[in-house]
């Protein structure tokens, strides 16, 4: 059996100003994990960061200007078609609104209301890491 082919992504966990939602996209039918939701970017081009490649496909898949980010969680997983590794960012500020440039749904989702969301495999990960990283400050806040 060959080595998959790796395709490696960056995707940001976009929060609301005040923390509590973050932002989904849908794939669209015809793709692949098509119908599922994801936390929005793209493929990474030869020679580009991680970091630049979030703020290009952020701004052409749904219209914001990153404002700062940081290194969240970098997920391997293997599906029986493809393999991916997503290099993924927190995105706490940014400029725009967001919109759905290539056509896919997005949506601001309370975090509380994730496990409502089919996802595809790689992306529970990104979950529990986003679930991890803010729950000190939920945690905080509720007191």
């Amino acid at each position: 059996m060959s080595a998959p082919n790796w395709v490696v992504v960056a995707a940001g966990a976009i929060l609301s100003a005040d923390r509590q939602q973050v932002l989904l996209a849908k794939r669209r039918a015809d793709q692949h994990q098509g119908d599922l939701w994801e936390f929005p970017g793209g493929k990474i081009e030869p020679n580009e960061s991680a970091d630049l490649a979030l703020a290009r496909e952020l701004q052409e898949e749904i219209g914001i200007t990153v404002e700062t980010s940081s290194p969240l969680v970098t997920v391997e997983h293997e599906y029986s078609d493809k393999a991916v590794r997503l290099d993924v960012f927190l995105v706490e500020r940014f400029s725009g609104e967001p919109a759905g440039l290539e056509g896919q749904t997005v949506a601001w989702v309370p975090l509380t209301d994730l496990s409502n969301y089919q996802f595809p495999e790689a992306n529970v990960r990104i979950v529990q890491a986003l679930r991890q990283a803010l729950g000190q400050s939920q945690q905080q806040s509720q007191q």
